[in-house]
């Protein structure tokens, strides 16, 4: 975590100036992202063995027009996870998780529990700033803008 300060300062100097100021309603948040740094210890697997931890790259994608999300770890397992999104206010979402892929091909219902908000702070074409309701920053890079999730 002694990165946190470093990326928390460049992520609140772009959050002052975001122009996009209601992201839910926008194109630009349509697409599969990529993760770069994140500090929610969830997503990371922390708490798993090292050998178990995602050791490839994260991505989301989120479709604005049918409010869902997914969530994509690369190598070694290659888990998903989807969503749906329910719009709190024009930049924050309600995230109701409701199937998990292991191996990205076992479906598995979520638990009730699987449920969480998140806060888009800063888009643009090329970059993504969020923030979770556990204080968790999440900064991720568009890589494909046509990407869309699988209904």
């Amino acid at each position: 975590m002694e990165t946190w300060p470093f990326f928390n300062q460049i992520a609140r100097k772009l959050e002052a100036v975001n122009k996009v100021k209601e992201p839910l309603k926008s194109n630009l948040l349509n697409g599969k992202w990529e993760l770069i740094y994140t500090t929610s210890q969830s997503v990371l697997q922390t708490k798993r063995p090292k050998l178990l931890r995602p050791n490839g790259k994260i991505y989301q994608a989120i479709n604005v027009d049918t409010l869902r999300a997914q969530n994509m770890e690369t190598w070694p397992f290659f888990n998903q996870v989807t969503a749906n999104l329910v719009p709190i206010n024009a930049r924050r979402v309600a995230v109701k998780f409701d199937f998990f892929r292991i191996a990205g091909l076992i479906p598995i219902a979520s638990p009730g529990s699987g449920r969480g908000q998140l806060e888009i702070t800063y888009l643009d074409d090329e970059l993504r700033i969020s923030r979770g309701d556990r204080g968790n920053l999440f900064i991720l890079k568009m890589v494909d803008p046509s990407y869309r999730v699988p209904l």
